[in-house]
């Protein structure tokens, strides 16, 4: 890093406006000359947080045959694993920054009264971060507990603008009851503030965007912005100027860069925009303007903002939602046509197996774009991947059967030391996945919690950094 002498701007420096509020990333003239000032510090040394769910398991966590293929995780635990054949075949340019775990059970999702039998899919995903067994009603009285990333906001997301922010892909605001007893709301929320206090979700890249840079402080501003036809830039385009004569010239082509970004950004919102009110035919007719047709595009669109939100010091935790349980979307880039849910329940037959499979690993596949996204993303003398923890997985195994036994879950990113990645461990039979994400909140900070959800103890994720595989495993095994 170069550093300036005398003056320095303060990590909250805000671009403001008609209307417009742009936070920056870190640079140089944010730290004064040889020293932190505590605010600083800590801005720099926040590790970030991303909790990603999708639904309906894996193909490789079927126990009669998925598993010995290994089409979820790799048949070797410890380091010298082999991804070619799993899932996880798509992250082997990042397998430095991955530690997969597997055999984990996240047993609070499963049926614990005859009543609540068959409804996996409408209390899964309130499971997934919280690891404990939702109260069975289709009325307000919701309760379940407070939720790994929100145990993290409240800690560490209390200083910035947004403590946290909860995205999703498809469309899962719904009302009411869903089915088998349950409110929708477990269905919809991963994210949890307390065990009765659901947090919404942001589908529209559109309202994060605005949610982020203040695009418009009220609905008239935005919608004049936009009569306008002017970037968000624009508006700030005098201070921009003032600013960059203060700043010297490493700073200059950081703040291009990062400017640059955020214009190409709402440049591709306005875009698909622009596509979606032409007037032509809709795959997803029902989605606001700002969301993408293609999985793809939109996931990329919601990473990039994510990635945006760290470098600002926005907010430090996204949740982020990639599926609706029973979900009968149909992803034309990943090779098949089968639809989602429809996929999950193969009937044990290998072609179907392998089917749903093919949509498993294209879903893993969009995850190399933010980890590289994150690694390109410098802040101080390293990068937002090396700060950053990535948490995927799901809260069901095999869905054919509705199980939750052998639950896909993998951890990305260094989390500023805490994760040394390049192996897959095998958790002990029977072993709650609670185990593992208590240990992950220790290495978030929360070192102090003694349990969480149905946690029976951490599960040690300290392992050795050479040496041979220890033994081996089927995937999710």
């Amino acid at each position: 890093m170069s550093f300036i002498t005398g003056r320095y701007i303060p990590r909250r420096t805000f671009l403001r406006g008609a209307g417009a509020t742009i936070a920056l990333p870190l640079l140089d003239a944010m730290v004064p000359a040889g020293r932190l000032l505590p605010r600083t510090a800590a801005a720099i040394d926040r590790t970030r947080l991303i909790a990603i769910e999708q639904s309906h398991g894996a193909a490789g966590c079927h126990a009669a045959w998925g598993l010995k293929q290994n089409l979820w995780a790799p048949a070797s635990v410890g380091r010298d694993f082999d991804l070619s054949p799993s899932a996880l075949l798509p992250l082997e340019p990042y397998r430095e920054h991955l530690t997969i775990i597997s055999n984990a059970d996240c047993r609070m999702a499963e049926a614990f009264m005859a009543p609540e039998i068959g409804g996996d899919h409408f209390r899964s995903s309130a499971v997934f971060l919280t690891q404990s067994h939702p109260k069975q009603t289709e009325g307000s009285d919701v309760y379940v507990a407070t939720s790994f990333d929100q145990l993290f906001a409240q800690r560490f997301g209390q200083d910035t603008p947004i403590p946290s922010m909860q995205l999703c892909i498809e469309n899962i605001n719904q009302s009411g009851g869903c089915a088998y007893g349950y409110t929708c709301v477990y269905t919809d929320s991963i994210s949890w503030a307390s065990a009765t206090e659901p947090l919404p979700v942001i589908r529209d890249p559109r309202v994060v965007f605005e949610q982020l840079f203040g695009a418009g402080a009220t609905p008239k501003e935005r919608a004049e912005r936009r009569l306008a036809n002017r970037s968000i830039l624009d508006w700030v385009s005098s201070r921009v100027a003032e600013l960059k004569r203060e700043l010297d010239p490493v700073d200059r082509r950081r703040m291009d860069q990062y400017l640059e970004n955020v214009r190409e950004i709402e440049r591709r919102i306005e875009r698909v925009e622009a596509r979606n009110t032409s007037g032509d035919p809709r795959e997803l007719p029902e989605a606001p303007a700002g969301v993408p047709d293609s999985f793809s595009e939109h996931m990329h669109l919601m990473f990039d903002l994510q990635v945006l939100a760290f470098r600002t010091d926005m907010t430090r935790v996204f949740s982020f939602k990639l599926g609706r349980d029973s979900s009968a979307r149909v992803y034309p880039e990943s090779g098949t046509d089968t639809p989602f849910h429809p996929a999950s329940h193969h009937g044990d037959k290998h072609e179907n197996i392998l089917d749903f499979a093919v949509i498993n690993r294209y879903h893993v596949s969009m995850l190399p774009y933010l980890l590289r996204k994150l690694e390109e993303a410098e802040e101080g003398d390293t990068n937002l991947l090396e700060k950053t923890m990535v948490i995927y997985g799901s809260p069901m195994g095999d869905p054919n059967v509705h199980n939750h036994l052998r639950v896909p879950f993998i951890v990305m990113g260094g989390a500023n030391g805490q994760m040394k990645g390049g192996v897959h461990l095998k958790t002990p039979d029977e072993t709650p996945l609670a185990n593992v994400m208590l240990t992950l909140l220790h290495r978030l900070g929360l070192d102090d919690l003694e349990g969480f959800g149905d946690s029976t103890g951490a599960f040690p994720l300290d392992y050795p950094r050479t040496g041979p595989a220890a033994t081996t495993s089927s995937s999710c095994d």
